[in-house]
């Protein structure tokens, strides 16, 4: 009987060191992408071809990365994991985002224009929730949607075919960095609110005959639960790791609307600022000290490089708004 419950012992605590390693190995996060370009020099480039694989390759990097798709697995020892699927959502909001612009912005010559189908297609298989494991699944409706941008790049490389076409203006880029900004504003308050703190109503700051629906308090305490400052960290992080890679491909191109308006530097501090977003975590856990305390805060330094990275973003957009 003690023979027997040492090997019982002996198995689970096997399963458990098995179990942690795939956890470890599961939660090895893709490198930032480097921007794909269809032709040899500019003369050749196809416009749009480097945004639409960056948004390909950014979707197929998280299939394919150790373990796939995360967020939707239901055994173990993914259903244990939090980070990764926190990273992967982050990833995924960005990827939406910019599907979204390129459906309604980036593909279409203006307001009356109709939306390209493939587009059109795509950006419903990606809003899919990511937690679907049944049917149908996450991963399937996702790799449709790669299919789908894989005809829409197909029809913009083909010289012979001037019904797809993908417009890189200032005027379209701007509504991009709208939304990114709106992103980058969003994550920055939430890891900000990894210590708590009062925060001042705005709402409705600089219009005094602006209303809203319900009364709102003169101020609140925001602090984000420390069993969720991880998961706001991880994804903030899959965030930044998807919009470097699209950032990349942007300045490929929009290379000549970013040189004409001087706006090449900025950009660039936009890649270095989420570059520095990817840095190694060499703590084994995220930790949440205080603002000026004895231990580190992981979120409020990700914190100072997505505000950094958003202001940067708020001087591009001036800067593509002038004449």
């Amino acid at each position: 009987m003690q023979i027997t419950r040492n090997r019982i012992l002996s198995l689970v605590g096997l399963l458990v060191i098995i179990g942690y390693g795939i956890t470890v190995w599961w939660s090895i996060e893709p490198e930032p992408l480097e921007p794909e370009i269809y032709g040899a020099n500019a003369s050749e480039h196809v416009v749009g071809y480097a945004t639409t694989s960056a948004l390909i390759n950014t979707i197929e990097a998280l299939l394919d990365k150790p373990g796939g798709w995360l967020s939707n697995d239901v055994m173990l020892p993914s259903v244990l994991m939090d980070n990764m699927p926190a990273f992967e959502y982050g990833a995924l909001e960005q990827t939406r985002d910019l599907a979204l612009i390129m459906r309604n912005e980036f593909s279409r010559s203006q307001s009356q224009s109709t939306a390209d189908q493939d587009l059109l297609a795509a950006h419903s298989k990606l809003n899919i929730s990511h937690t679907s494991w049944l049917v149908p699944s996450s991963e399937s409706e996702y790799l449709e949607a790669i299919k789908l941008l894989k005809l829409y790049r197909a029809k913009i490389s083909d010289t012979q075919n001037n019904q797809a076409q993908f417009y890189a203006r200032a005027d379209n880029l701007n509504e991009w960095l709208k939304e990114v900004q709106k992103r980058l504003g969003s994550m920055s308050q939430r890891l900000s609110a990894s210590v708590g703190q009062e925060r001042l109503n705005t709402d409705l700051a600089g219009d005094t005959s602006a209303r809203q629906s319900t009364p709102g308090l003169a101020s609140s305490e925001i602090k984000t639960n420390w069993w969720n400052v991880d998961d706001v960290f991880y994804e903030s992080r899959g965030s930044a790791w998807a919009l470097l890679n699209f950032m990349k491909a942007v300045e490929v191109d929009f290379a000549d609307v970013l040189e004409k308006k001087n706006a090449q530097v900025s950009l660039r501090q936009i890649v270095r600022e989420l570059e520095a977003t990817q840095a190694t975590v060499w703590s084994p856990m995220i930790l949440n000290g205080s603002g000026f305390g004895l231990v580190a805060n992981h979120s409020l330094v990700m914190a100072n490089y997505i505000s950094r990275a958003n202001a940067a973003v708020i001087d591009l957009t001036n800067l593509l708004s002038q004449g």
